[in-house]
């Protein structure tokens, strides 16, 4: 028996910094399923994205406390687009709060595969899972009976859609050097310094985040509007020759 799993952080970053160079207002809204790890982990790395190339903008955190229901991630969406959003990212398992955007002529970033199929040119770009080479890889190992079984958190399973017309040549360049430096184990995404939205420096400069922290964060980073399911503490994370993934330039 395996466990497989992507470092959707990644994705989830690198369209960070789509939202944080199309965002006008500096306002961005975020339509949440649950308040855990892996969502939390989410918001936190595409909020990290934002600020890399737009340091005032803030994501808006709202929570529906469900994985899909169509009509009230549509209506949180449309209350986030309200308080002044004028780009709509999400954790759901529906094109809803892509459609309240489209219909507001906003903007947004997707979420599970590329959405543009569905809402056009206004969605700016999906992290999306990839399971196919793994899932086969997988298989094949069965089948030639090499398997082992195997605890996988990896980059192989998850990326970007293609960018939207709307996106600059400058950030989809600085997205495509960013997310080559992170595959290639020089850059990181969870490197410090990194403060909480609560003002502590949770991790320091030449320190990077375990998986083991990773997989248990239930704090928010600087940016996010909205309570985190934790206070943030001080002196998290291993000293590390990776760099913030912000440092790579175009």
């Amino acid at each position: 028996v395996s466990t497989v799993f992507g470092r959707m952080e990644i994705p989830r970053y690198l369209s960070g910094i789509v939202a944080g160079s199309a965002t006008e207002s500096n306002i961005i809204g975020y339509v949440a399923a649950f308040d855990i790890p892996e969502v939390v982990r989410g918001i936190n790395a595409f909020t990290l994205g934002v600020r890399s190339v737009n340091p005032e903008a803030e994501v808006h955190v709202t929570y529906t406390n469900t994985w899909f229901d169509p009509p009230r991630e549509r209506t949180i969406a449309q209350a986030l687009l309200d308080q002044g959003a004028d780009v709509i990212a999400q954790h759901q398992d529906s094109t809803e709060p892509q459609k309240a955007a489209r219909d507001t002529d906003t903007l947004s970033i997707g979420y599970h595969s590329d959405m543009s199929r569905f809402v056009g040119e206004s969605v700016l770009t999906s992290p999306v899972w990839t399971w196919e080479e793994k899932y086969t890889e997988i298989v094949q190992q069965v089948l030639d009976g090499s398997y082992q079984s195997e605890s996988y958190y990896g980059v192989e399973v998850v990326k970007l859609a293609p960018f939207s017309s709307l996106v600059e040549s400058e950030s989809s360049i600085l997205v495509e050097a960013q997310d080559a430096a992170i595959r290639a184990g020089t850059a990181d995404v969870f490197c410090g310094p990194i403060l909480s939205n609560t003002g502590v420096l949770v991790v320091a400069e030449g320190k990077c985040l375990t998986d083991a922290e990773l997989l248990s964060m239930d704090w928010y980073v600087e940016g996010v509007v909205g309570d985190a399911p934790a206070q943030a503490k001080e002196g998290l994370g291993e000293s590390s020759n990776k760099i913030p993934a912000w440092k790579i330039s175009e």
